[in-house]
């Protein structure tokens, strides 16, 4: 576990802006929640490393709630927030990683599952 802007984050080295062993690019500085134990995590696969239960999804009816740490400033994004920022931090500008988009379905239930 590893403290960023103040926020515990759990993964494989992470660093001081939330990169991990498996998403270490310059964009790669968000760390998402997981609703089953309401820690954040730099992605999917650090949390299948380090914790020791399986992973859900916040439901859409959390979506107005935190959920992604921006790993740059600490900004604490709501789910909606975060899927509508294009891209970027919308209190620091840093650039998001796009490509995070294409496993959105793993942290959050945007398939109409789960609320």
């Amino acid at each position: 576990m590893r403290r960023i802007h103040g926020v515990p984050v759990f993964g494989v080295s992470v660093d001081p802006e939330t990169r991990c062993a498996h998403y270490d690019t310059r964009r790669d500085v968000v760390a998402l929640r997981f609703a089953c134990c309401d820690r954040y995590y730099p992605c999917f696969r650090c949390h299948e490393a380090v914790a020791d239960h399986d992973p859900d999804r916040i439901p859409r009816a959390e979506f107005d709630q935190p959920g992604v740490l921006c790993g740059a400033c600490g900004t604490e994004l709501t789910v909606t927030e975060y899927r509508e920022c294009d891209d970027a931090c919308p209190d620091c500008g840093h650039a998001f990683n796009p490509g995070c988009a294409k496993h959105a379905d793993r942290y959050f239930a945007v398939d109409g599952e789960g609320g």
